[in-house]
């Protein structure tokens, strides 16, 4: 009896640690975000993409890892050191990594390459011709000046309602996605207030505070009734020059309501959807590389945040048909000024 007992027992002490086995060499699917200079304490653009890839770590139990760059120079050892340790999924958070992600993503072409706010069918990802060169890529792309026009619109109206003509921008780079959400504020300000003159600063920087408050007040100054801050970490400035003023400020990236009543409402732009999304695609095989996943309206991607309590209900009620017209395309925002 014992020796009968003895093969099935066998058996299944080796089923088990077959079991194991395959356990072990299971292969742990991995993804990263490498940071702007902005890092990710920038309460909106780079911290909301940690956000997105905190949401892979917990919906789809991923491993995750993110590195903050501290100068440019640093982009280029960020990425190719997750690249080369097997990560699966990397992220470039944002526009400016793209020469260094181009770089990087030719060396490792087994990897996944992201970049936030960079289509893949310009240089340096394709050739002057919008040939791709570069094969493992995908741009995770926003129309923000869809947002922005129903921003601009807003901040027209309540400039004309206040007795003014006039609101403003300050950008911090002059880029293409900063000035997406410019081109979308000012055409949004012509439709809903004719004659609104709309003043547009660059502070050149996307972090010192000080450089977009000296922007806005110069703008506030002039007359800015609104001032919209599109500038990273440095639009605080912008934020708290309008504060002081006693006039409204509008916030970009993340609902910035939170900065308190001076605040008309936000640009925002779901870039934590976008790495989350990119994330699940390439974990999930569905991924084709090479193209851009487009965030809009429609798909919520962009969206207005929280509206100030003290605009009119008809002002709403307009915002809400703007969108309406643009989700179904009868109007077209330009990207460009």
């Amino acid at each position: 009896m014992p020796v009968a007992l003895a093969v099935p027992v066998i058996a299944l002490v080796a089923l088990l640690l077959a079991g194991m086995g395959g356990a072990a060499n299971r292969v742990t699917f991995k993804a990263a975000l490498i940071s702007d200079v902005g890092r990710f304490n920038d309460k909106g653009f780079n911290q909301n993409q940690l956000t997105g890839l905190k949401m892979a770590q917990a919906k789809l139990h991923v491993q995750t890892r993110a590195i903050e760059s501290h100068s440019a120079g640093d982009y280029i050892p960020n990425l190719a050191s997750v690249a080369r340790l097997g990560y699966d999924a990397v992220i470039a958070a944002g526009f400016l990594l793209a020469d260094a992600e181009a770089t990087v993503a030719k060396k490792f072409p087994n990897t996944q390459f992201a970049i936030t706010d960079y289509p893949v069918e310009i240089p340096p990802f394709s050739d002057k011709t919008g040939k791709l060169i570069v094969k493992n890529i995908t741009g995770i792309t926003f129309k923000s000046e869809q947002q922005s026009y129903l921003v601009g619109c807003l901040s027209a109206l309540m400039a004309k309602r206040a007795g003014g003509n006039t609101i403003s921008a300050t950008g911090g780079v002059k880029i293409p996605p900063v000035d997406s959400f410019i081109a979308g504020y000012r055409a949004g300000a012509g439709k809903c207030a004719p004659g609104t003159k709309v003043l547009v600063g660059y502070s050149q920087d996307f972090i010192a505070q000080d450089k977009c408050k000296a922007v806005a007040q110069n703008q506030i100054a002039a007359g800015a009734k609104v001032v919209f801050a599109v500038a990273g970490p440095c639009g605080f400035g912008a934020l708290a020059a309008a504060k002081e003023a006693g006039v409204w400020g509008d916030g970009v990236d993340v609902d910035q309501s939170y900065l308190g009543p001076h605040i008309l409402t936000s640009a925002v732009k779901r870039v934590d959807l976008g790495v989350f999304r990119f994330v699940q695609a390439v974990q999930g095989g569905t991924l084709v590389p090479g193209h851009d996943f487009v965030f809009d309206l429609k798909n919520g991607g962009v969206a207005l945040g929280k509206i100030s309590p003290k605009v009119p209900a008809a002002y709403k009620a307009k915002l809400a048909q703007l969108q309406t017209q643009i989700e179904t395309g009868k109007i077209k925002v330009p990207s460009k000024f």
